[in-house]
């Protein structure tokens, strides 16, 4: 199972997000965003990333600042091909998601099964939260 980090807060944050989505938007970007669903239920925040082709210990799960990010690289065959098409990214891939509330890090798993990881971050309790 992948591990999920916290990491309390770095000025460069908004920076390299900002330098993500810019490089996702190249059609050869050295880093890529694989497809990422993000929803709310009543009690955790749910980041459901499709990648297939991966290992669990593949990945790098982070909380940052309330941001999720998740990283890693797939790697491509060694072969030589001369392609018909191309559509499958390889290489080094991230994404991140903002989490809109206070989350309870001691409880957030994460899972990679059938081509998707699935990380559940469950929301904070208002007892749970604290106050600077």
């Amino acid at each position: 199972m992948p591990t999920i980090v916290r990491k309390s807060g770095t000025p460069l944050l908004e920076t390299r997000r900002e330098v993500l989505h810019a490089v996702s938007w190249h059609v050869r970007a050295s880093v890529w965003s694989p497809p990422t669903d993000v929803y709310e239920t009543e009690k955790a925040y749910v980041a459901r990333v499709e990648i297939a082709g991966m290992r669990e210990d593949d990945f790098e799960v982070l909380v940052e600042d309330n941001t999720l990010l998740i990283s890693g690289s797939r790697p491509d065959l060694t072969e030589r091909r001369a392609y018909q098409q191309m559509e499958i990214r390889f290489g080094k891939f991230s994404t991140s998601v903002n989490l809109p509330g206070p989350v309870n890090m001691e409880h957030a798993r994460a899972e990679y099964k059938d081509g998707f990881l699935t990380v559940v971050i469950p929301k904070a309790k208002p007892n749970e939260v604290k106050v600077k």
